[in-house]
């Protein structure tokens, strides 16, 4: 059974004040519990259409509808933005305030909730995003960019907004603060129920956590579907300069002793190749 569709995009374009245009007749439906990847070039329009799902820019033909709200209509950002949060690539580029707690609680105070529940609302999203007490009266600028990143996802979670996109969540960080970010967007995910779309040209981070890949290119669709069936066609792939992750790559090149070609992980690797090759017979002798 589907669930229910939180984003619906239909024949939208969108062109900027030069005349550039960016997106180019795309028809889309997101859904409640999804974790989605936007995969592609540089300049195909990941980060211009994510933009377009929540209001911050507008379709020039079509229409995009947030939980059936049309972005188009006038007076409704502060409706849209408790429907969609949006997470900058920089959280500089995000947090202006002097401390954590005014931080997280700007968007709940802007958008009019009372002094009882803006706090409310502060202390729980800090505690989702695993932000301490401590850190709550420092300057944001003082903390490192892993948690300046938490204090941007909390200062969205405030809303508690069905649908929170977050663009590059890896760059700039190490393997390990990578993991921790990612593995927070997985927790709000799958217990905390939001759907959660990034925008990455990282495809091990790819393979590891999204459930359904778009591939855009020229500000197109190239191609959706689950993470599994994208990767298995790299000769696609290709038009858009992304290739699938090495061990998928590396299945790939040793399809013809039958591996297959949608492989995500050393384990499912090792499993084919264990039932195809005779990895147990060679695992037993490596290891004796």
């Amino acid at each position: 059974m589907q669930s229910e569709t939180v984003i619906e995009v239909k024949d939208m374009h969108f062109a900027y004040k030069d005349g550039t245009e960016a997106i180019k007749g795309i028809n889309l439906n997101i859904h409640k519990g999804e974790f989605i990847a936007l995969i592609g070039q540089n300049g195909a329009g990941k980060t211009t259409f994510a933009k377009t799902l929540n209001g911050l820019l507008k379709p020039t033909e079509g229409y995009v509808k947030c939980d059936g709200i049309d972005t188009n209509q006038k007076g409704v950002i502060k409706k849209l933005v408790k429907k969609v949060g949006y997470v900058f690539q920089n959280p500089d580029h995000q947090l202006f305030n002097t401390r954590v707690d005014k931080e997280i609680a700007y968007a709940p105070i802007n958008v009019g909730f009372s002094h009882e529940e803006v706090e409310k609302r502060v202390t729980e999203a800090a505690a989702v995003a695993g932000i301490r007490e401590e850190h709550m009266k420092m300057h944001p600028f003082f903390l490192p960019k892993g948690l300046r990143q938490r204090v941007s996802i909390a200062s969205i979670l405030a809303l508690k907004p069905k649908v929170i996109i977050v663009d590059e969540p890896t760059t700039g960080q190490d393997y390990k603060q990578s993991i921790e970010i990612m593995n927070f967007l997985k927790e709000l995910n799958e217990n905390q129920g939001h759907t959660i779309i990034i925008i990455t040209h990282e495809m091990d981070i790819v393979a590891k956590y999204c459930k359904r890949l778009i591939v855009l290119c020229h500000g197109k669709i190239l191609m959706e579907g689950s993470t599994k069936e994208v990767f298995s066609k790299p000769d696609l792939l290709e038009n858009t300069f992304v290739k699938p992750p090495e061990v998928t790559q590396l299945a790939q090149a040793l399809g013809d002793f039958g591996l297959s070609n949608d492989i995500l992980s050393i384990d499912e690797l090792w499993k084919e190749f264990s039932s195809h090759l005779g990895g147990e017979k060679f695992e037993k002798n490596t290891c004796s």
